[in-house]
């Protein structure tokens, strides 16, 4: 698998992220045990050390999900931690937003870090997909505002409606859900999107979206694993978006590894 010089960079800023974040983190657990000695004192010893013993075990639940994190970022895999991937999981849940804060306070807008984060997954995706079982049942999941503007047709629910007239990417997708033999879905919002998962039961997702709305539905599906793409969008959000058909090919090409 070739890691591009812009996956290095994300990967490095990620890095850095989540160095700052478990330092901010751990510089508060022990800010939360001297700050307060004097008081804990005059607390009875069980109470006491109940409240250390919280302090620490937090202090390296930190310490071990961090540095298990730090190790996916540079390996691009599961370290060898037992719970690796649990612990991923939870990482991916819910430090997200303070990776964000925390970006912010070094210069980082809010779209570099989810930018950062999705490099970081697609590239463990990648090497999850090419170094395990490959994934048969394949879900290309598209938001409607990639259907031109105008057009009549409704693809929501059933995208082989499309005319194949060409003024969007939809006739694009399909053809090339048909060529790597891939589910193609078309969704107006998170919801919609998770019923599809649910019905379809993929066992890969590559899913096009805005920033908001692809970090949000790789934290929603983990520990399923989504290769996210960003849209583009010259006309503005949600109107007439685009997206690099030929990526997607690409990486369909290479977990499929058909020519």
């Amino acid at each position: 698998m070739q890691v591009h010089v812009s996956d290095k960079k994300e990967s490095l800023v990620f890095l850095l992220l989540i160095v700052l974040t478990a330092l901010l983190i751990l510089a508060f657990l022990l800010s939360a045990y001297l700050i307060p000695m004097k008081g804990l004192n005059a607390l009875p010893h069980f109470v006491k050390w109940t409240l250390v013993a919280i302090l620490g075990l937090t202090g390296m639940f930190v310490i071990i999900t961090f540095s298990s994190l730090s190790w996916v970022v540079i390996a691009g895999r599961d370290s060898p931690v037992p719970f690796s991937r649990f612990l991923r999981t939870i990482a991916i849940r819910y430090f997200l937003p303070i990776f964000i804060a925390v970006g912010k306070l070094i210069g980082l807008s809010k779209q570099q870090v989810q930018h950062a984060f999705v490099g970081v997954n697609n590239r463990l995706v990648l090497h999850q997909c090419l170094n395990g079982k490959r994934p048969e049942r394949i879900l290309l999941l598209m938001p409607h505002c990639l259907q031109y503007s105008e057009c009549p047709v409704k693809i929501t629910y059933r995208v082989e409606n499309c005319k194949r007239c060409g003024k969007c990417v939809i006739k694009d997708l399909l053809e090339i859900s048909e060529k790597y033999g891939t589910a193609l879905r078309v969704a107006t919002g998170g919801t919609i999107a998770r019923r599809i998962v649910i019905e379809t039961k993929p066992e890969l997702i590559i899913a096009v979206a805005c920033e908001r709305d692809l970090t949000s539905g790789i934290q929603d599906t983990t520990p399923l694993p989504v290769y996210g793409i960003f849209n583009r969008r010259p006309h503005g959000p949600c109107f007439n978006t685009q997206v690099d058909v030929k990526e997607i090919e690409a990486i369909l090409k290479e977990i499929r590894g058909k020519g």
